[in-house]
């Protein structure tokens, strides 16, 4: 191959990646009211204490939140740093600058929604037949095993939980997190349904291996 040749080459490949930069930093940006947007849900997890929440937290369950707002703020904070995560991992695994990776996670929105369960009174590693009922003021009356929320009693007072299976399953709207992925960069607006599936994917395997990761083991992400 001649040096002309290979010059042209060579021009050729800048040209065509100083065009994949300059649309990713800049002219990469969709038009106003043309963002893209992703739904998904995350579920199959177990509940762990940090999710819910107590207004009057007992000593033996360190680490529930005392908020409704402050349980939603955990899992809203973790989701959203994990996607944020996962997408960087992806930029460097393809081979971007960190400049480039910065400009696209700039141009995405995560919004995430959850809702956490308040329990009024608790039952921490309790064998069923020891657990007693609770007033009705006192509901949901959260029974805890192994730092997560497994079901509710709703027995009466002065009556054990496992009488007349006076237990619960918890509401699968606390077992359950939905968010929206919204883009306003071209390249990441184009993505298909299965691209996304696979980045969803991955933000699933990194929270079973975050801070919660035992209650994600068996967490499954889906494209809504």
């Amino acid at each position: 191959m001649d040096t002309f040749t290979k010059q042209m080459r060579i021009l050729t490949h800048l040209v065509s990646l100083l065009a994949t930069c300059s649309a990713v930093l800049g002219c990469g940006v969709m038009p106003q009211g043309q963002e893209r947007s992703q739904s998904f849900t995350v579920s199959g997890f177990t509940l762990p204490v940090a999710m819910v929440y107590s207004t009057t937290p007992k000593p033996q369950v360190p680490g529930i939140a005392t908020s409704r707002d402050a349980a939603n703020s955990v899992v809203s904070r973790l989701v959203m740093q994990t996607v944020f995560d996962v997408l960087e991992q992806q930029g460097r695994s393809a081979g971007l600058p960190d400049a480039i990776i910065s400009t696209i996670l700039n141009q995405l929105t995560v919004r995430i929604t959850y809702d956490a369960l308040e329990c009024r009174s608790v039952s921490v590693d309790q064998q069923l037949d020891r657990i007693m009922g609770v007033d009705m003021a006192m509901r949901p009356h959260c029974i805890i095993v192994r730092g997560a929320v497994t079901s509710l009693c709703t027995q009466e007072m002065a009556r054990r939980c496992d009488m007349n299976m006076k237990i619960e399953s918890i509401p699968t709207r606390h077992t359950s997190i939905s968010g929206t992925l919204t883009t306003t960069n071209v390249i990441m607006a184009n993505w298909s349904r299965g691209m996304w599936q696979n980045a969803l994917n991955r933000v699933v395997r990194m929270l079973a291996s975050g801070p919660l990761k035992m209650h994600f083991f068996t967490a499954v992400a889906t494209v809504n």
